[in-house]
């Protein structure tokens, strides 16, 4: 494999793990809001999916953010009695975000970036080595 062969897809893994980083800060921002309209369901937790993505000029895999994918889980609820959007028996429908299942998939995506950005490092110091042995 050449050297922009693999910086192209770290590059690529970096960006697809960036998507899934803002697809789980939206869960998180969102995890205890209520619906801005009474009756209706609360914000619906986000999955993020990455695809493969067959670079033919490169010649190789690359991959990149799909579509994020609506998690069908059940809503929380909450006894709130007093809030406006409770409904006959008190209960107020809650988002089925999980905000350490959410910390935990950041933390995943974030330790994919970093083995990513080591990729790139490791093959720029390869890079400059070539280079440093081509000038000798």
């Amino acid at each position: 494999m050449d050297f922009s062969k693999s910086m192209a897809v770290a590059a690529s893994g970096m960006r697809a793990q960036t998507e899934r980083m803002k697809t789980i800060s939206e869960n998180i921002a969102n995890a205890n809001s209520t619906s801005p309209v009474k009756g209706a369901d609360p914000y619906r937790r986000k999955v993020a999916t990455i695809q493969p993505d067959f670079d033919r000029e490169l010649d190789a895999t690359m991959v990149k953010a799909g579509k994020p994918m609506a998690d069908k889980s059940e809503f929380r609820s909450r006894y709130d009695p007093g809030n406006p959007n409770a409904d006959k028996q008190g209960y107020v429908k809650l988002p089925n975000v999980d905000s350490l299942v959410e910390i935990m998939d950041m933390r995943e995506a974030q330790r994919s970036y970093e083995a990513d950005l080591s990729v790139m490092e490791s093959t720029k110091q390869m890079l400059a080595k070539t280079v440093d042995l081509l000038n000798k």
